[in-house]
């Protein structure tokens, strides 16, 4: 092991053996030296830390200067008492702050260990204390805080993941540190307690053993003593002010010296004040100080002035040379040109709705979305962008993909939106709309009339939540223009870590990413999950040698994921669908078109209007019976017939036989048919 990892356990050994072995007294007083050298180290570094973390390690420290600080003061009180004398350190001490006069000495010393105790250790103790409380109290807050800077896309993973890291190591150490000014307040009542305990001592062992009378044995015992109690308190002292400076300490980007200059001596008009004060105060009180301190002050707030009135003319130099460069920049247009995937605009007055400090939720909501979309659909949803835009109105909201709007609809911050599922007869009042998600009739209500359409049966939601389920509902319409190379590469690189094998078969080798790309694609433009990429890249990695036509590969991807596709769309074991006359699937495989570029229908119009006329009769059979409208066709069939419809019923679910889970019965109530 090298000699850095053993030395914190060496010297917490060596400090344990200074109690038990017998210590000279020229070693006692380069122990001491080295007492009161490092507490000055600690202190200064303290000083000169930019936040509290910068000493991280300082719980610890205290607790490792206390132990030598008490394991020289017991060394100390054994050289007293048994030889009367403990070096020329301690007697030094005392010496010079006695000058002569115990009385004096005594008093001095008391005062210390006053200001000790019940000023400087009584105060780092309750601001720890404190401290600890409020941190981890604001650690739930922040943790959202990052989670929506990361959502908006202020901040990446890697800044996040270091955030975290910080809020977790800052309650750490204000924990450690309530703990730790125990010590501190321990080590100074174990000083008073030593103090009397030498004088005491002192004087049983002097007068009783020594013979001396009690004069000198007082006089020798409490010099002693006081510088004893002197080179164990002045260390103290400056380890109690290193604690109060570090647990007082607010995070900055400077030291404490500048902040110091700059906060307390930064504002001139507060300078010419003080020296006011110093002039009026030299009227009544000794001229000559007041007066000399008023011309300092004066002088400095002047000298301060003329500087900030350069740097202001600097800064405004700096700032028109600026802008005329960023002008003069050919690529200042750069920025322009990007387009974010989803944007969610809105005006000033939902503002409140994504504002954290205002109580708004709007944010977490965003990224709940996400989850549950790569829950439900198993894609990766890109970032949601947030922005206010004055040029909507207050409550009005705008949802963009790449850049286009696709939505956009009315709120009311102070109401509830009461939406009927079809079972309630009776109305409630309210102003009239329409949900924006599904276009269902809907009526905003006060917050006073919740709990009465709650109890009638209605369905009631706030602000917040109607606008999360929109924007839900976009994404999901949308899905497969958002499902980009990058994304689905990212998928790959998923399925890679567990399943290396399947993608180095397919990738690149049989297909690219664009081609799996335009397959998921198709999947999720039909509402079908991607979450189960291992079986989608099989499947593809199966028949991709045989075909690259996108639209015939995501049919056997359909089928080979027909267990999920049934789940999703039948809930029941027993289903009603429609069917599609035999006759009418050949007559739509006769009109398919093969290039090289994809197939397509070459149908008559008036055979489609017809198409079209029958299915329509057929779904509102099913509507009319409460059911969702489900096609069978022939697997070969589906997707032209799907592609044929969507545009007049862009909701259709039209499924394949081989689609269907053989658990399920379905019965035909309609034939499509020409």
């Amino acid at each position: 092991m090298k000699l850095g990892d053993l030395s914190v356990a060496i010297i917490i050994i060596a400090i344990i053996l200074i109690i038990i072995l017998p210590i000279p007294s020229f070693m006692l007083d380069i122990l001491l030296a080295i007492n009161i050298s490092l507490a000055a180290v600690i202190m200064l570094n303290t000083i000169y830390s930019k936040e509290a973390l910068d000493m991280s390690i300082f719980p610890s420290l205290l607790l490792i200067t206390t132990l030598y600080r008490l394991s020289l003061n017991i060394t100390a009180v054994k050289h007293i008492l048994s030889s009367g004398e403990a070096g020329q350190v301690i007697a030094g001490f005392g010496s010079f702050v006695a000058q002569g006069n115990l009385v004096v000495g005594f008093i001095i010393f008391l005062i210390i260990m006053v200001v000790q105790f019940m000023v400087i250790t009584k105060g780092s103790e309750r601001v720890s204390e404190v401290a600890a409380r409020f941190t981890l109290d604001a650690m739930p807050g922040k943790q959202m805080a990052i989670d929506a800077d990361l959502n908006s896309g202020l901040i990446t993973e890697g800044e996040a993941k270091d955030r975290r890291k910080k809020i977790q190591r800052e309650a750490d150490f204000y924990g450690a540190m309530d703990g730790a000014s125990k010590f501190v307040k321990g080590d100074a009542i174990a000083g008073i307690i030593i103090t009397f305990i030498n004088i005491v001592g002192g004087l049983i062992i002097g007068v009783l053993m020594r013979g001396e009378d009690i004069s000198t044995a007082l006089q020798n015992y409490t010099i002693l003593t006081i510088g004893d109690g002197l080179v164990s308190q002045i260390p103290a002292l400056l380890i109690s002010t290193a604690t109060g400076i570090i647990v007082t300490r607010a995070a900055s980007d400077s030291a404490m010296s500048s902040d110091l200059l700059k906060q307390i001596f930064g504002n001139p008009k507060v300078l010419f004040l003080a020296s006011g004060l110093c002039v009026a105060l030299s009227a009544f009180l000794p001229t000559i100080p007041f007066l000399l301190l008023s011309a300092i002050l004066a002088f400095v707030g002047f000298s301060l002035l003329r500087r900030k009135k350069e740097d202001m003319k600097q800064e405004e130099a700096q700032v028109q040379e600026s802008e005329v460069e960023e002008i003069r920049k050919p690529e200042n247009v750069i920025s322009l040109l990007q387009v974010d995937p989803i944007e969610l605009e809105f005006g000033y007055g939902i503002i409140p709705l994504a504002d954290v400090n205002q109580g708004g939720d709007l944010l977490d909501r965003v990224v709940m979305i996400r989850r549950q979309l790569a829950l439900e659909l198993g894609m990766i949803v890109p970032v949601i962008r947030l922005r206010d835009n004055i040029q909507l109105n207050p409550n009005e909201y705008v949802i963009k993909i790449k850049g286009v709007e696709i939505n956009k609809s009315d709120i009311m911050l102070d109401h509830f939106m009461a939406m009927n599922p079809g079972t309630v007869e009776e109305e409630i009042e309210g102003i009239r709309t329409i949900e924006p998600a599904f276009g269902l009739p809907a009526v905003w209500i006060n917050e006073n009339q919740r709990d009465k359409a709650e109890i009638m049966g209605y369905t009631v939601v706030d602000p917040p939540s109607i606008i999360a389920t929109h924007l839900t509902e976009v994404i999901k319409k949308n899905a497969n223009e958002l499902m980009g190379r990058q994304e689905v590469q990212t998928l790959i690189d998923n399925v890679k870590q567990n399943y290396p094998t399947i993608v180095d078969e397919l990738v690149p080798k049989v297909m690219t990413v664009g081609e799996i790309q335009k397959v998921l694609a198709n999947l999720l433009k039909e509402g079908v999950s991607i979450r189960d990429m291992v079986t989608i890249l099989e499947t593809l990695a199966d028949f991709a040698p045989v075909t690259h036509d996108p639209d015939i590969l995501t049919e056997y991807v359909r089928q080979a994921l027909g267990r999920a596709i049934s789940k999703k769309f039948i809930n029941d074991i027993k289903s009603n669908v429609i069917t599609i006359d035999p006759k009418l699937e050949q007559i739509i495989m006769d009109s398919v078109q093969r290039t090289e570029n994809g197939s397509y229908l070459t149908m008559e119009p008036d055979v489609t209007n017809t198409i079209l006329s029958s299915l329509s009769r057929q779904v509102q059979r099913l509507v009319e019976l409460g059911q969702q409208p489900i096609v069978l066709a022939s697997p070969i069939v589906r997707l032209y017939f799907k592609r044929m419809t969507e545009r007049f019923l862009p909701g259709l679910i039209v499924l394949s036989y081989s689609e269907i889970d053989p658990n399920i019965e379905v019965q035909s109530i309609g034939m499509v048919s020409v």
